[in-house]
């Protein structure tokens, strides 16, 4: 289970490193856009997929250190066996089912793309626009082991309390 606890720790490095560049990526276009009147489909498009790659593999890092989109409300009150109940149910219903019709639904996505050798429409486009779509079930299959990680831990958390 270590091994793919650094698997999602190094899908967050992943995605900081991706953001970095992106930065980098879209302060470059910018200034030749503004000061050389010269721009790049292709670097658009590439800000793009590393805006996709940023965002699917952070997915699973910030639930790793709870840091992801929640409503607290309620939930910053509660005792530690209120929020392991609340995680294991949550995650047991609806994070893990979702993560998974994802991973079925978006590996025919991905094949479908890659029989194709589908690439931008647009001339001077990016080739082999499978490779930003199979980082959607790969991102998924990280979620599904985080969430379970998750389910053990508050099952744990539950039972200790």
């Amino acid at each position: 289970m270590r091994r793919f606890v650094r698997l999602v720790d190094w899908s967050g490095k992943i995605a900081a490193a991706a953001l970095v560049f992106l930065v980098l990526l879209v302060v470059y276009d910018a200034l030749m856009r503004y000061l050389f009147q010269s721009g790049s489909i292709a670097l658009q498009e590439l800000e793009w997929h590393l805006f996709d790659v940023l965002i699917l593999l952070s997915i699973a890092y910030t639930s790793t250190h709870d840091a992801h989109v929640r409503v607290d409300i309620f939930y910053e009150h509660f005792s530690a066996k209120t929020k392991a109940i609340v995680n294991f149910i949550g995650s047991l219903l609806f994070v893990l089912p979702f993560s998974l019709l994802i991973i079925y639904l978006g590996i025919d996505f991905v094949s479908l793309s890659f029989s194709q050798m589908e690439s931008s429409a647009d001339p001077g486009g990016l080739p082999y626009r499978f490779i930003i779509k199979s980082f959607i079930p790969i991102a998924f299959i990280l979620m599904v082991i985080q969430t379970l990680r998750i389910i053990v831990s508050s099952y744990r958390t539950f039972r200790e309390g």
